[in-house]
Protein backbone atom coordinates (compact mmCIF):
# COMPACT_ATOMS: atom_id res chain seq x y z
CA UNK A 1 0.00 0.00 0.00
CA UNK A 2 2.79 2.43 0.89
CA UNK A 3 4.56 1.83 -2.43
CA UNK A 4 1.37 2.54 -4.33
CA UNK A 5 0.89 5.78 -2.41
CA UNK A 6 4.46 6.94 -3.12
CA UNK A 7 4.26 6.09 -6.81
CA UNK A 8 0.99 8.05 -7.06
CA UNK A 9 2.65 11.05 -5.38
CA UNK A 10 5.64 10.80 -7.74
CA UNK A 11 3.32 10.79 -10.76
CA UNK A 12 1.47 13.88 -9.49
CA UNK A 13 4.79 15.55 -8.62
CA UNK A 14 6.14 15.07 -12.15
CA UNK A 15 2.99 16.62 -13.62
CA UNK A 16 3.28 19.62 -11.35
CA UNK A 17 7.00 20.13 -12.01
CA UNK A 18 6.45 19.88 -15.76
CA UNK A 19 4.61 23.21 -15.78
CA UNK A 20 6.10 24.91 -12.70
CA UNK A 21 9.65 26.25 -12.41
CA UNK A 22 11.27 28.81 -10.18
CA UNK A 23 13.19 31.76 -11.61
CA UNK A 24 15.14 34.60 -10.05
CA UNK A 25 12.07 36.83 -10.21
CA UNK A 26 9.69 34.16 -8.83
CA UNK A 27 11.47 31.29 -7.10
CA UNK A 28 9.71 28.06 -6.18
CA UNK A 29 8.49 27.44 -2.62
CA UNK A 30 8.83 23.67 -2.28
CA UNK A 31 7.25 21.70 0.58
CA UNK A 32 8.28 18.31 1.94
CA UNK A 33 6.18 16.60 4.56
CA UNK A 34 7.37 13.67 6.65
CA UNK A 35 5.66 11.92 9.54
CA UNK A 36 7.63 13.89 12.11
CA UNK A 37 8.24 17.27 10.49
CA UNK A 38 7.65 19.63 7.62
CA UNK A 39 10.28 21.35 5.50
CA UNK A 40 10.10 24.32 3.12
CA UNK A 41 12.66 25.68 0.66
CA UNK A 42 12.66 28.70 -1.64
CA UNK A 43 14.53 27.50 -4.73
CA UNK A 44 15.86 29.29 -7.82
CA UNK A 45 15.74 26.54 -10.47
CA UNK A 46 17.63 28.59 -13.09
CA UNK A 47 20.76 28.89 -10.95
CA UNK A 48 20.07 25.67 -9.04
CA UNK A 49 20.35 27.29 -5.63
CA UNK A 50 18.34 27.40 -2.43
CA UNK A 51 17.60 30.96 -1.33
CA UNK A 52 15.92 30.25 2.01
CA UNK A 53 14.82 27.22 3.98
CA UNK A 54 13.00 26.36 7.19
CA UNK A 55 12.00 23.20 8.99
CA UNK A 56 10.05 22.18 12.05
CA UNK A 57 13.07 20.13 13.16
CA UNK A 58 15.71 22.87 12.84
CA UNK A 59 17.40 24.45 15.85
CA UNK A 60 16.12 27.98 15.15
CA UNK A 61 12.49 26.77 15.15
CA UNK A 62 10.64 27.29 18.41
CA UNK A 63 7.11 26.28 17.41
CA UNK A 64 4.87 24.46 19.82
CA UNK A 65 1.56 22.71 19.31
CA UNK A 66 0.34 20.07 16.90
CA UNK A 67 1.71 19.47 13.41
CA UNK A 68 -0.72 21.88 11.70
CA UNK A 69 0.24 24.71 14.07
CA UNK A 70 3.93 23.92 13.55
CA UNK A 71 3.40 24.06 9.78
CA UNK A 72 1.90 27.53 10.11
CA UNK A 73 4.97 28.65 12.09
CA UNK A 74 7.35 27.11 9.51
CA UNK A 75 5.51 29.01 6.76
CA UNK A 76 5.99 32.29 8.63
CA UNK A 77 9.66 31.47 9.27
CA UNK A 78 10.45 30.67 5.63
CA UNK A 79 8.62 33.85 4.55
CA UNK A 80 10.70 35.89 6.97
CA UNK A 81 13.94 34.37 5.65
CA UNK A 82 12.86 34.82 2.01
CA UNK A 83 11.95 38.48 2.56
CA UNK A 84 15.36 39.02 4.19
CA UNK A 85 16.94 37.54 1.05
CA UNK A 86 14.93 39.94 -1.16
CA UNK A 87 12.26 37.53 -2.41
CA UNK A 88 8.66 38.74 -2.33
CA UNK A 89 6.89 36.61 -4.94
CA UNK A 90 7.09 32.81 -5.24
CA UNK A 91 5.33 29.96 -7.02
CA UNK A 92 4.00 27.29 -4.66
CA UNK A 93 5.12 23.70 -5.26
CA UNK A 94 3.05 21.35 -3.13
CA UNK A 95 5.33 18.51 -4.25
CA UNK A 96 2.59 15.99 -5.02
CA UNK A 97 0.78 16.40 -1.70
CA UNK A 98 -2.85 17.41 -1.49
CA UNK A 99 -3.44 21.09 -0.68
CA UNK A 100 -4.93 20.20 2.67
CA UNK A 101 -3.92 20.09 6.33
CA UNK A 102 -0.23 20.75 6.94
CA UNK A 103 0.57 21.81 3.37
CA UNK A 104 -2.29 24.31 3.36
CA UNK A 105 -1.27 25.57 6.79
CA UNK A 106 2.32 26.17 5.63
CA UNK A 107 1.04 28.10 2.59
CA UNK A 108 -1.21 30.26 4.76
CA UNK A 109 1.70 30.93 7.14
CA UNK A 110 3.91 32.00 4.23
CA UNK A 111 1.19 34.36 2.99
CA UNK A 112 0.80 35.81 6.51
CA UNK A 113 4.57 36.27 6.59
CA UNK A 114 4.41 38.46 3.48
CA UNK A 115 5.07 36.15 0.51
CA UNK A 116 2.85 36.54 -2.57
CA UNK A 117 1.79 33.52 -4.64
Amino acid sequence: MAGKKLSRRDRIKKGIRKRLTGSEARPRLSVFRSNKGIYAQVIDDVNGSTIASASSLSKDFAGKGNKVEQSLAVGKLVAEKALAAGVKEVVFDRNGYLYHGRVKSLAEGAREGGLVF
